[in-house]
């Protein structure tokens, strides 16, 4: 009907929108790198964060991602056994961010880990600097997960899927947003989003729903 089809032409139009939001070199101060250029993380998740800015209010540092994961012993057996050995040559599959949310004098570290076969987030982790090194100061290992930055604040994606839905196409998704106070993060608000699903070819096309 034409609805479907009204549908779907919003739906490109928002995608169209979020890749130009993407080059916009305007910033929330953040900094992204990823060590696993062929395993992309599924573009829900990748959107909650940021295209890096060219400066930054607080200090930057790049961090061995991995080393900091393996010698963590709060970091599951399941995320270290996947950082063991490198996906494609010493490619792992770990997306880093920097970004300023504890309120430090050092950018925060925002680090996801997913699978080198389909890129599924097992775990998201933000490390805060002191004086003594890098502090875990939140861990999230439900997958599938992924942790971004929006509005100076910390973002969590869970995507969902219904029995039979393919890993590539979720029914939906939950997003938690956290604030750092008092020397944690504590979650204050969540949304839950379905989607519906047509097919067009080979392709499945999702639309927010209007629950």
């Amino acid at each position: 009907g034409w609805w479907r089809a009204a549908g779907t032409a919003l739906a490109g139009t928002a995608a169209v929108a979020l890749l130009m939001a993407g080059c916009d070199a305007a910033g929330d101060g953040v900094r992204s790198e990823g060590s696993a250029s062929d395993n992309p993380v599924p573009s829900r998740a990748r959107s909650a964060t940021p295209t890096p800015s060219p400066s930054s209010s607080v200090a930057y540092k790049k961090v061995d991602a991995r080393a900091l994961l393996r010698k963590d012993p709060t970091v599951g057996a399941e995320v270290k056994k996947t950082l063991a050995k490198p996906c494609t040559a010493d490619e792992y599959p770990i997306d880093v961010t920097y970004a300023s949310l504890t309120g430090g004098q050092s950018a925060d570290v925002i680090i996801n880990v997913m699978t080198c076969a389909d890129s599924v987030g097992i775990g998201s982790y933000v490390y805060r600097k002191d004086d003594k090194g890098y502090e875990n100061v939140f861990s999230n290992e439900q997958p599938p997960v992924y942790a971004g930055v929006s509005k100076g604040e910390l973002e969590i994606t869970r995507q969902t899927y219904d029995t039979g839905d393919a890993v590539c196409c979720p029914t939906g998704e939950d997003v938690l947003t956290y604030r750092w106070a008092k020397h944690r993060f504590s979650e204050y608000s969540r949304y839950h989003t379905d989607y519906s699903k047509t097919v067009d070819g080979n392709e499945a096309s999702a639309t927010p729903s209007e629950d």
